[in-house]
This record gives C-alpha cells, structure tokens and sequence, in this order.
C-alpha cells in the first residue's frame, strides 16, 4: 500500500479569487535605516578602525582595546569603552600619546602678548613636565580658550609629577573622547 498526499494540489490558477496578497501603500513603507558613522566604525577592517581611533589618541595600545571590542551598538557604548582603554595606559603609553599631540591653535585675533604669555608657559610647563601640556577645552566657549588654557597651565605648574601625569591622563581621555564623539557623529 502507498501512502501519498491526502490533500489534492492545486493551482493558484484555480483559486482565482481566495488568494490575496496584500500589498502596502508605498507611503506606508519605511525605507530601511540609513547607515550612521558608528555602523561604519564597525564594519571596517580592524586596521582601518585602528587608524582612525589614533586620529583621536596616537596610542596604539588604546586604539587595540577600543578596535578589539567592535561592534559597538551605540555611540554611548563606544565611549565607555574609549574611557576604559584611556584609565589603563601606562606611563610609557602616555609618553607615546603625548608625543603625537600639538598645541592647540590660538586664535589669529589674539593679541601679541597673548601668544608671549602662552608660548612663555607652555615652555615653562614643558620644562617642568618634560612633556607637552595638553588641555581638552570641550565646552569651553572659543573667545574664553585662550584665558582658560594660561589658567590651567599656571594651576598645573603647581603639581608634582606623579600628581600632573594623573592629570595629563585624564586631559588625554577627555581629548579622546571628545575626538571620538565628534568623529563618530558626524563620519568625518
């Protein structure tokens, strides 16, 4: 005895009016999500997403830890683990990182004896530290920069070393960050 289907086939052509498939309105529609800058940042190669995690710190350690943890689904996310990676540098870490800094640009209406005043402190913290100062001004209104770095400087010529290289540290995550956030929102 063979068994075989118990229902009968059919066509759709003889079912001409039972099969409906309803289409949706195009407006209706949701057009799939556009890609943002972070689906991009963890998509590429760990040697692209290194390169561009050193545009925001030169430290190749922290670009690893930062790379090595992709994907990332969300930008909040992405920073925890920048801050992460940044706490753990070492001394030599920060040495290389501080190494790949500039100073920040001062701006061009800035009076001469502005720029004395700073290039005189950045050479006296310089000689003190044996580093470049560094100084994350995020959120510090750009006509307020130039007051607020010789302030900082000034305090921080104060520090002994080991208290200015927890400092240092911590200006470095805030510059990270504040890279990376910019970098990230707008894919640039």
């Amino acid at each position: 005895m063979t068994r075989g289907s118990t229902l009968s086939a059919h066509r759709l052509s003889d079912l001409p009016d039972r099969l409906v498939v309803p289409a949706l309105p195009e407006q209706t529609r949701t057009p799939p999500p556009a890609p943002t800058a972070l689906d991009g940042f963890n998509g590429v190669p760990a040697a692209e997403a290194r390169h561009l995690l050193l545009s925001c710190l030169r430290s190749p350690r922290w670009a690893h830890r930062v790379t090595v943890h992709r994907p990332y689904p969300t930008l909040d996310a992405v920073l925890a683990a920048s801050d992460e990676a940044a706490y753990d540098l070492t001394a030599s870490d920060l040495a290389e990182a501080l190494a790949g800094e500039s100073l920040p640009a001062l701006s061009p209406h800035a009076y001469g004896a502005a720029h004395m005043a700073l290039n005189a402190a950045h050479a006296a913290y310089e000689a003190r530290f044996g580093h470049l100062f560094v100084i994350c001004l995020d959120g510090v209104p750009p006509h307020e920069s130039l007051d607020h770095t010789l302030e900082a400087i000034r305090s921080r010529l104060a520090n002994d070393p080991e208290e200015e290289r927890v400092v240092t540290a911590e200006e470095l995550r805030r510059l990270a960050r504040a890279r990376l956030a910019s970098l990230l929102r707008t894919g640039g």
